[in-house]
């Protein structure tokens, strides 16, 4: 099995590369400029990033259908807007065999020399900790053969710009500015990319590293650790209580039992040597800033 998603993930590492020109004008810039109503109109997108992403998924489909046929997948979508993940790769030959394979967007940070917004990694709510669950994703966790991040990282154009108020016709295409541009295209395993941090708020996420360099070579903070390290920290996050020295709960200013939300602390609770952990690259302001 290890044999088949090598093979898998290696293809769609060459397939991604394959990408940029293809959402790419001849400058870098993005190739979709706009909305375009039964007037021939364009209304300039958005620079929200939700509205980003989901727009270069649509735009993506097709090649993500051709890569499959190419390589003897059928691809499932998402049921719901919600579910895990994106897309399903499963192969014709053998059904058995799946790849979940999640598209995710960030950003470049303007104030940060070689660092991005970083990326959420899916949930590590009841369908991480309960491989059987089907709540939430296409098929269940423990069904697929690897979990993969299809990412795309892209520089945000200046505000100043963009103007969102403005109506042009087909023939001024060239004046809208692209939203995004400078796109890299890559394909990872989900664990390879990890940080021990939630990706959002409050709400169940699995945070990724920020430092562009370490994304691209896979240097999350299990990389010395492996998969199974990383399954087990996202499985417990949050759910083991602090305790001091004499074996006594460590409380919050509120008065709450902390819980355990750090790879340095979840690997002393658990007996294990700590300088394992990759180190995370500090952010730094750019000098020119």
């Amino acid at each position: 099995m290890s044999d088949i998603k090598k093979i898998f993930l290696d293809k769609l590492k060459d397939f991604s590369k394959e990408l940029t020109e293809y959402v790419s004008d001849k400058v870098g810039g993005w190739k979709v400029k706009g909305f375009i109503d039964t007037e021939k109109s364009i209304y300039t997108i958005s620079s929200d990033t939700k509205i980003i992403s989901k727009i270069l998924e649509i735009q993506l489909f097709p090649k993500f259908r051709e890569f499959a046929d190419q390589n003897g997948y059928d691809i499932v979508l998402a049921e719901m807007q919600n579910w895990y993940p994106d897309l399903s790769f499963v192969s014709k030959e053998n059904p058995k065999i799946k790849f979940a394979v999640d598209i995710k967007t960030t950003y470049r940070l303007e104030d940060y020399d070689g660092f991005c917004n970083g990326f959420t990694l899916g949930s590590h709510g009841e369908y991480f900790r309960e491989r059987t669950s089907a709540k939430n994703i296409q098929f269940p966790y423990s069904e697929y053969t690897s979990h993969i991040c299809l990412g795309i990282l892209y520089t945000r154009a200046l505000s100043a710009d963009i103007d969102e108020t403005r109506i042009l016709q087909l023939n001024k295409l060239d004046e809208i500015t692209s939203v995004i541009k400078d796109f890299v295209f890559f394909a990872e395993e989900k664990w390879k990319i990890s940080s021990d941090k939630s990706g959002s708020g409050n709400t169940a996420n699995i945070g990724s590293i920020r430092f562009i360099d370490d994304i691209l070579k896979g240097n999350g903070v299990f990389k010395n650790l492996g998969e199974k390290w990383f399954d087990e920290y996202w499985i417990d996050h949050g759910k083991i209580d602090q305790k001091d020295e004499k074996g006594k709960p460590i409380l919050t200013p509120k008065g709450k039992i902390k819980k355990i939300t750090s790879l340095k602390t979840y690997l002393k609770y658990r007996g294990e040597d700590i300088s394992k952990i990759y180190p995370v690259r500090p952010k730094r302001k750019n000098k020119k800033k």
